[in-house]
């Protein structure tokens, strides 16, 4: 009998958590053949969401808590909760209620076929907002263009992996990360599974503009190094542009007298010049910055406290950051 281990990033989503918890509880109920455990990571909740927790936990001895101290984002929540998962397999699933976690029960069996990477692809959006539908249409488009062919334009809501892909990724130890990505880069064959989105049900998004931004930086510059040959190549074609334009001027004024003339075109050759030049030192910065971030150790995440508190996990609590496991073939 397999145990497994379900992942939920919690931030500030205490009126979804008790339908959600049902759900769950219905979902294993459905695979009887196996054993769960769920696995809620508080990303630094404002609200009731800690609480609630307690709740459910009190009710169904299957969930588990770990109480990060501040909101890291995501995907470090994710991680978290993969280095306390004990499972033989390790799926996660949003709090939210717009990923419904009955796809997991697909999901399993894709794995009980032989599939350690099981992604679940969106076969719609249109529980978003057509602005988002957009946004994540684009970096979708480029990012199975440019970084990994093949990735499903609608993108990706969640997965599920095997004990073997997980301590892949927990030996990764890499912060600001695009996880899907990550996933992908291990090499493992991905298998599909389709679901739809709903709409939102309770709260509003805290997956702001400016997070989805930074999100779309941190996947290109985690595994494509396009953006620093582009800005090579960028300043290439303008310095052969600088010297034939320079050498058009000279030859005219030598061979037909034309004067030198343009203080408009002079100020606008500059401004474009130095705005590409700073265009190049804020792509080559954010790679610096992440290498930077990268080289201080700092640990993707900081746990505050783990409910319950199981033997064995004493180690994981004082460094999260040590696997659990080594990386078998």
């Amino acid at each position: 009998m397999a145990l497994i281990s379900v992942i939920i990033p919690v931030f500030c989503n205490a009126p979804s958590l008790p339908k959600l918890a049902l759900r769950l509880e219905k979902l294993a109920e459905n695979l009887p053949s196996h054993d769960f455990e769920f696995l809620y990571v508080d990303d630094g909740s404002t609200d009731t969401s800690f609480p609630t927790l307690v709740r459910l936990a009190e009710r169904d001895k299957r969930v588990r808590i770990i109480r990060l101290t501040r909101n890291f984002g995501s995907n470090a929540a994710i991680l978290a909760g993969m280095h306390y998962a004990a499972g033989d397999c390790v799926g996660f699933i949003a709090a939210d209620l717009q990923d419904p976690p009955e796809t997991l029960a697909e999901m399993v069996g894709k794995w009980e076929e032989g599939a350690k990477v099981v992604l679940a692809v969106r076969r719609d959006r249109s529980g978003d907002p057509w602005a988002i539908r957009f946004w994540a249409r684009t970096f979708n488009w480029m990012f199975s263009r440019l970084v990994f062919p093949g990735l499903p334009v609608e993108g990706v809501g969640f997965f599920l992996i095997d004990r073997q892909v997980a301590d892949v990724l927990i030996r990764c130890e890499e912060k600001n990360a695009h996880l899907i990505g990550l996933v992908l880069w291990t090499g493992f064959r991905p298998v599909y599974v389709e679901y739809d989105r709903a709409a939102r049900e309770d709260g509003k998004s805290k997956w702001t503009f400016g997070k989805r931004l930074k999100y779309a930086i941190d996947s290109f510059a985690a595994f494509s190094y396009l953006p620093v040959r582009l800005s090579s190549v960028l300043g290439i074609l303008l310095a052969i542009m600088g010297v034939a334009y320079a050498a058009a001027v000279i030859l005219l004024r030598l061979l037909h007298g034309i004067p030198v003339q343009g203080w408009t075109t002079l100020m606008m050759v500059l401004l474009l010049g130095f705005g590409i030049q700073l265009t190049m030192l804020g792509v080559i910065g954010e790679y610096l910055w992440r290498t930077l971030d990268a080289a201080r150790h700092r640990p993707p995440f900081v746990v505050d406290t783990v409910l319950p508190p199981l033997a064995g996990q004493a180690k994981a609590k004082d460094d999260p950051n040590e696997s659990r496991a080594g990386i078998s073939s």
